[in-house]
């Protein structure tokens, strides 16, 4: 029996990111906006032992050209809490995460929710940090220009110990609740933040009492300098992308090296990589099923997403023909172009094919049978590269019926992934420790 389990979160929008997934034979095009759906999905993940349901959020329709923008089954979406706080009701054990803003939000509000979805959920919340990327979203929080990318990540740091300050208010033995004496809570054991910090002034406490986690769980999702050393010293799950597992091993081991230099136990970080998994019954019809996903995304969309990656105007290419071999000189990433030509040497693909796949899903991505793909996740975690994957499943309800009536088996077979849930929070899920409140113990 391996030592070793992979941890498994489904990425929800709250459904599939690939843009053609609505489209699909058998899909549910309402999905995104249909809360019977998404109740039926959740319970599959739960039955299927999950980790998490872990929904992203945008505070802004996404910044891209109308033509791709009304071809997107994820413009409209429900506000996270809202539907997290419902999905709750009609789960008893999976973790529910939720992505929220530190740069158009105020640490008094998120604290407040998070403390609420943990307490409706018996210990099940996590926050998922996020700066913000997409421009547009300053225009509706009362500013014409997006904050400066160094500037977020200043504010993220100091928005955390805000909101964890404001989590530990309270002592966890804080409410007595005599009603004989009438005595409801020990006012010794309350805490009053005062914080006043460059950033933020946040007076508190919490009204509300110390979640039943202590915190929720802490994910973060930034690769860069700032994100990785934000998620080193603040996270306790990371979502991440990289290409393959080269990089993928590269990452984890400078992100475990920079949880040791903070001075935590690097178990207490899991590191969780986006995979997109396609299964068939055979390598060949998984590689057929991907192929008519990618067909689904509009030519028009496509080719935009490949010319930004190239960095060129590809609309003038052959779209049935191959990519061409001399390309003009271009300022755009070197790393990202050199990932569209490997691509298209390694699968043969056409200049159609190419940019359907760029304007669908790009990011990694496992297409196989169920035994393939227990393989290469087997190798992934044997190999340090990750401890667990966040799943994008390509199209909904088949895609997710696939990944847990098919594929979690099989990693349940070779005993790296559990039979059943051994605790009732998300923390007890991850192994992730209980924290101490900074202020009472």
């Amino acid at each position: 029996m391996p030592d070793k389990k992979l941890h498994l979160t489904a990425f929800m929008r709250p459904v599939t990111l690939h843009t053609g997934g609505w489209r699909y034979p058998g899909a549910a095009p309402d999905a995104n906006f249909n809360l019977s759906h998404l109740k039926s999905f959740i319970t599959k993940l739960e039955a299927a032992k999950f980790d998490a349901f872990f929904m992203a959020d945008h505070l802004a329709v996404l910044n891209m050209p109308v033509e791709a923008l009304k071809r997107s089954h994820t413009v409209t979406s429900f506000e996270p809490f809202t539907l997290l706080s419902a999905l709750s009701v009609v789960t008893e054990k999976i973790g529910l995460a939720a992505t929220a803003s530190t740069t158009y939000e105020q640490p008094y509000h998120i604290a407040r929710r998070f403390a609420s979805l943990d307490h409706l959920s018996s210990g099940r919340a996590a926050w998922n940090i996020v700066t913000t990327g997409n421009p547009e979203s300053a225009k509706n929080f009362n500013l014409d220009e997006h904050v400066e990318h160094a500037e977020r990540y200043k504010r993220a740091r100091e928005f955390y110990d805000v909101v964890t300050g404001l989590w530990d208010s309270f002592a966890d033995d804080a409410f007595i609740r005599d009603q004989e004496s009438g005595v409801f809570f020990d006012p010794e054991k309350l805490h009053v933040l005062n914080h006043r910090g460059e950033e933020l002034k946040v007076r508190g406490p919490l009204n509300i009492a110390r979640p039943v986690q202590g915190w929720p769980v802490i994910v973060q999702a930034g690769q860069s300098e700032p994100g990785r050393q934000l998620a080193a010293e603040t996270a306790e799950a990371v979502f991440c992308s990289p290409r393959d597992i080269e990089s993928a091993k590269a990452l984890y081991a400078d992100i475990k090296g920079r949880v040791v230099a903070a001075g935590r136990e690097k178990s207490h970080l899991k590191i969780l990589p986006a995979a997109f998994i396609v299964i068939g019954d055979t390598v060949e019809e998984a590689r057929e099923k991907r192929l008519k996903l990618d067909s689904l995304v509009h030519y028009d969309s496509a080719i935009a997403s490949l010319s930004v990656v190239l960095g060129a105007d590809a609309s003038g290419f052959d779209p049935d023909g191959p990519l061409p071999s001399e390309l003009p000189e271009t300022n755009a990433s070197k790393t990202g172009r050199e990932g569209v030509l490997q691509l298209a040497r390694d699968e043969g693909l056409t200049v159609r094919q190419l940019a359907q796949r760029y304007g669908g899903f790009s990011g990694l991505a496992f297409v196989g049978t169920p035994q393939t793909i227990a393989d290469e996740l087997q190798t992934w975690l044997d190999e340090e590269a990750a401890d667990g994957f966040t799943v994008v499943f390509p199209f909904l309800p088949q895609g997710l019926d696939d990944v847990t009536q098919r594929l979690v088996p099989e990693l349940q077979r070779r005993g790296i992934f559990r039979d059943d849930y051994e605790g009732s929070t998300l923390r007890e899920h991850l192994g992730l420790p209980r924290p101490k409140n900074q202020f009472f113990e």
